[in-house]
């Protein structure tokens, strides 16, 4: 997420998980470059350098099957192509303000099953 205090809610929201946060759609794409194995990427659908949709299709390129564990989150404003991006995915959303039972329900059931079987 762009915004540093929505970072550190959701670091507190998952206490208990190692939660790295990235301030940038390019940041993100870098730190995951370095540990693609992440159990669950909470990503903004909407940010200034990268858009949530570039960042999922930059890791579906580059590390198949990281995109799956993508769950989006959002303040509720989105262009046409963000909503029909969203609408084509099988990914959560998650809206803004969270709901701490939702945002970890959606982490735990990454963490604990992985994500859904695609097809």
């Amino acid at each position: 997420d762009d915004e540093p205090a929505v970072g550190r809610v959701l670091q507190r929201l998952l206490r208990g998980h190692d939660v790295e946060v990235a301030t940038s759609g390019r940041q993100a794409l870098e730190r995951m470059s370095r540990a693609p194995g992440f159990d669950a990427v909470l990503c903004d659908v909407m940010m200034p350098d990268l858009a949530g949709r570039d960042v999922y299709e930059a890791v579906r390129r580059e590390y198949p099957g990281l995109e799956r564990r993508f769950v989006f989150v959002s303040g509720g404003a989105f262009t046409s192509g963000a909503r029909e991006f969203l609408e084509r995915i099988p990914n959560p959303l998650l809206e803004k303000p969270f709901d701490e039972a939702r945002v970890r329900g959606a982490v735990e059931e990454l963490v604990r099953h992985g994500p859904p079987d695609a097809g």
